[in-house]
């Protein structure tokens, strides 16, 4: 076989005295849509977790050729800069010739497929005998006509059309759905529009560090001199949240702030909203935080917002910092979507302008915040640990991998993991 790329690891100088993954001759090549680093998505927790159990993979996505030729997007030029990475987690970064083209498709297709070979002969030399390939985007699929792995998966964890009005399924997800062996489903409306294409479905939503998210944690600098009360979102600012109805409440409540951390996506014909709403005196955009340290800002707002649009979207999405506000023990105030409407009976959901300020109004009362509401909530989000959640993924696939893995994972306990 030709040589292939590098893998980049952790810088941890101690390497050698962490533990190797439960199952060390098991590798999982995870085909994800964004270079390692930024926000933290669920693919971010979900893969570093897995790699207590398995050897993980993350294969960067490939250069696009037109970006590459046309500007826009330039070359991998050596290694990332990388956190210490837990034993077994490294990255691929495919090689510069490797690029995505798109058309022709038979290139396309065969350029993918080297990528997959590339990264099951990367954790073979690691000592892997068993290959699972974990995609993440439908757009992977060819990856699979490699035939470098044992087991395949599909994480959905959107509506890929990303449209607000509804589109038939595509006949390429159809396919993949059912093509791979397990298939992981994190919204219970995808999981009503797609569950029945594979037979091997899981419900997996997302999840929350419980601990982080639990524990006491010290006001952040940037929040001491914002005045209560503090009604705050944390996550991406992106163009799925309801920036006129946050408008019109800023405007209509000027003794309230209105706070939001995270970093701006992509906004399109929402930026002047948004840059209308930051002109607010009682509005406050802190930026992006780490992720270590985003988990003390819930704590230290009086209500939690989960402020989406309602349109066909938002139906399928399962807000990733739901459980992460839940876990903070503090009122939440959110659209009613599909996804938050099983959770009606721990958050208030509100529609029109006037619900909101009722709503907002109403979780500031002290019975919003009594030792027995902020138990409920907590406990809702312990359930949901990201460990728990990635112990049912790494089961499964001991499951489908026979007896003598079944056997020897029927005895761990996620919570000394």
């Amino acid at each position: 076989m030709t040589d292939v790329a590098p893998m980049h690891v952790g810088n941890d100088p101690n390497r050698n005295r962490v533990r190797r993954p439960l199952f060390p001759e098991i590798g999982v090549v995870a085909f994800v849509p964004e270079k390692w680093g930024g926000p933290w998505l669920s693919r971010h927790q979900v893969l570093t977790r897995l790699s207590k159990y398995f050897h993980v993979l993350w294969a960067e996505p490939a250069q696009s050729w037109r970006k590459l030729v046309f500007g826009g997007e330039k070359a991998a030029n050596g290694s990332p800069s990388l956190e210490m990475f837990p034993e077994g987690f490294a990255l691929y970064q495919p090689e510069r010739w490797l690029l995505q083209f798109g058309r022709p498709a038979w290139l396309d297709s065969w350029t993918a497929a080297e990528r997959g070979r590339r990264a099951a002969a990367l954790l073979r030399q690691q000592g892997c005998k068993t290959i699972i390939f974990y995609l993440w985007r439908p757009y992977f699929n060819h990856v699979l006509d490699s035939g470098s792995y044992d087991l395949s998966c599909y994480h959905i964890v959107d509506e890929y059309s990303f449209s607000p009005t509804e589109r038939p399924i595509t006949n390429q997800e159809i396919q993949l759905m059912k093509r791979v062996d397990q298939v992981f489903i994190h919204s219970p409306a995808l999981l009503e529009r797609k569950g029945h294409f594979n037979a091997h479905t899981l419900f997996v939503p997302n999840g929350v560090n419980y601990r982080a998210f639990s524990a006491p944690q010290a006001e952040p600098a940037d929040l001491t001199g914002i005045p209560h009360p503090r009604f705050g979102y944390v996550g991406i600012i992106k163009t799925q949240l309801d920036f006129q109805l946050l408008l019109d409440l800023a405007s209509r409540h000027p003794e309230w702030s209105f706070v939001f951390v995270g970093p701006r996506g992509k906004l399109g014909a929402d930026a002047p909203l948004v840059d209308r709403l930051s002109e607010l005196q009682n509005v406050h955009f802190l930026g992006h935080k780490p992720i270590e340290v985003a988990c003390a800002y819930p704590q230290h707002m009086d209500v939690c917002l989960l402020p989406y649009k309602a349109n066909d979207y938002t139906k399928y999405i399962y807000p990733l910092k739901l459980n992460e506000y839940l876990a903070g023990g503090k009122p939440i105030v959110g659209t009613p979507i599909r996804s938050l409407l099983d959770f009606a009976h721990v958050i208030k959901l509100a529609s029109t302008q006037e619900e909101w300020s009722r709503a907002l109004a109403e979780s500031l009362a002290p019975s919003a915040v009594s030792i027995d509401q902020i138990e409920k909530r907590r406990n809702i989000a312990k359930q949901v640990d990201w460990r728990a959640l990635v112990h049912t993924i790494a089961g499964s696939f001991c499951d489908r991998l026979g007896l003598p893995y079944r056997s020897q994972f029927v005895g761990l306990d996620p919570e000394t993991l």
